[in-house]
């Protein structure tokens, strides 16, 4: 067991936690959410000992070990990848060290050799012998190349060194492991072996994640970091995002009886009691539901912003045509012979092993680059909203962000003022002074919500979503993917957010080196499709 007792951290006026006390047991896998800023990659830094508290102590049962996933990169570039794995276990990494440095001694003694006889029974008893193999298969299930595993990790690509990192955290079987963002920079099928992987994981897991399918599959438990306090809930993100809604729903309904409240509560965690089932977490989880008290179910009190596109007008029955569309950068094909046709109610996930082309389809389809070979031509009734993967040329200017605001404004628009544009700004979460910040300071989500108003501003009934959800907190996603699910327009979007692609997206576009793979199909039955997984394996 992991638990806080009464830590507080402050920044100077800055309080981020006050009082926190919350224990973390055995077989539960714990989901951190909370808005951006709140302190949740702060509180995974107290847990691991790497920050210190200004009050309050953190105490783990005696003789459990624990281990983080490190976020720094170029940590162990003087290592191979293999002794990098085996350094997540630091008593094994100690021993391999005094034996290598024991057998390398040219005047091996009598003395010497009954140390190493205890320093083998020692290793044999932490798993030694098993170690190079459970590294290895950690390794290659994570998606880093077997014949890599003895490279120096400054050899390796920065994609690949997220995976080694994260092979270090999980060998060893640690009894506490703390991961913030395990899943950035894993493709689809990765993600797929980590969420098995953790839900059959018996020990404690701690995770900060801004992947709500993520969090779905693996978390027994919710710990919400909000107003300088943590709360844990019983069940995933799911459960907890409908419960607080329904919660807030209930509060406002003034005229509901007590009774309707506690059948219609009642209610609701028999049929995501039921749904657990479908899960790996299965059992854990469904137990934990059906102990649940209804009073332990709270409204939230998260800010959503309103994020409402409303196309000026329908489209109509030429949207989009691509024939024959590729193109090649440095040598590389990163597409080649992309042809459909885009028909009304088409929302398509734009996917690809490969995501540098997928970011250069995007820019070749809004214009801003041209495609080496082919075409494409929008319909005349097409009015387009773009978001690109790099938003940072938006905002290189000294202007306010009310006054960057009001540069985007159509012409069409004619009464124009003040609270026209803190309107737009509003429904984004910008409220009072913070329309007058310069948008050269804007963080990252906040830039991503200033461009979501702009987007908002034009009416359009076509929306280029190149990684919409970066930079965006669970609140803003939420909203973002609710909003998409009802937008009657055409959405066209590449994405790591599995939820967003799977509830939003009714067609998947896969662009290759040698063609394209068009289905009707939502996400999740295109990624289990016998016939899709044998042509995407011939088309790479």
């Amino acid at each position: 067991m992991i638990s806080t007792t009464n830590v507080s951290l402050a920044y100077g006026k800055r309080i981020l936690f006050d009082e926190v006390s919350i224990s973390f047991t055995k077989g539960n896998c714990y989901g951190i959410i909370g808005a951006n800023g709140a302190g949740k990659s702060t509180f995974l830094k107290i847990l691991s000992g790497e920050l210190f508290p200004n009050k309050g102590s953190v105490d783990i049962s005696p003789g459990e070990r624990l281990a983080v996933l490190k976020q720094n990169q170029f940590e162990f570039d003087n290592h191979s990848v293999l002794n990098t794995v085996f350094m997540g276990h630091k008593k094994l990494w100690n021993l391999i060290l005094e034996r290598e440095l024991l057998y390398a001694k040219p005047d091996f003694s009598e003395e010497d050799g009954n140390k190493a006889a205890h320093l083998e029974e020692e290793f044999g008893e932490i798993g030694g012998y098993e170690a190079e193999s459970e590294a290895a298969t950690l390794l290659s299930s994570l998606g880093v190349p077997e014949e890599m595993h003895f490279n120096s990790m400054s050899e390796v690509a920065s994609n690949l060194k997220v995976r080694v990192l994260l092979a270090q955290a999980l060998f060893g079987n640690p009894d506490i492991l703390l991961l913030d963002e395990p899943t950035n920079g894993l493709d689809v099928d990765t993600i797929k072996w980590l969420e098995n992987f953790l839900a059959d994981y018996e020990n404690i897991v701690i995770v900060v994640s801004h992947d709500r399918h993520f969090l779905d599959a693996v978390c027994t438990h919710v710990a919400d970091v909000d107003r300088q306090k943590i709360t844990v809930y019983t069940g995933n993100y799911s459960f907890w995002y409908e419960s607080s809604q329904l919660a807030a729903r209930q509060l406002s309904d003034k005229n509901k009886k007590v009774e309707d409240r506690r059948k219609e509560l009642l209610d609701f965690i028999a049929r995501f009691s039921a749904n657990a089932s479908k899960s790996k977490q299965a059992t854990s989880r469904k137990k934990a539901l059906e102990k649940l008290n209804i009073e332990q179910i709270h409204p939230s009190s998260r800010k959503y912003p309103g994020i409402v596109f409303k196309p000026e007008r329908e489209v109509g029955d030429q949207i989009l045509n691509v024939q024959h569309l590729g193109a090649s950068a440095d040598g590389q094909t990163y597409y080649k012979d992309v042809s459909f046709v885009l028909n009304k109610g088409d929302k398509v996930a734009i996917i690809s092993k490969n995501q540098n082309a997928i970011h250069h389809f995007f820019d070749v389809l809004s214009g801003t680059k041209e495609a080496s070979e082919g075409t494409y031509s929008w319909g005349t009734t097409i009015s387009k909203a773009y978001l690109p993967l790099d938003i940072s040329e938006y905002f290189q200017n000294e202007l306010n962000l009310m006054d960057w605001l009001r540069q985007y404004v159509p012409a069409t628009y004619t009464d124009v003022d003040e609270v026209f544009l803190r309107g737009y700004l509003g429904r984004m979460l910008f409220s009072g002074d913070e329309v007058m910040k310069k948008c050269k300071v804007l963080s990252g989500g906040e830039k991503v919500r200033s461009m979501l108003s702009m987007m908002m501003l034009q009416n359009p009934n076509v929306l280029l979503l190149d990684e919409p959800t970066n930079h965006l907190d669970l609140e803003s996603i939420q909203s973002f993917n609710e909003n998409m699910i009802a937008f009657n327009g055409i959405v066209l979007i590449n994405s790591h957010d599995h939820t967003f692609l799977q509830t939003v997206c009714n067609r998947i576009i896969e662009i290759t080196p040698n063609g394209c793979i068009d289905k009707l199909m939502n996400f999740d039955e295109y990624l289990e499709n016998e016939a899709v997984v044998e042509q995407r394996n011939r088309m790479y």
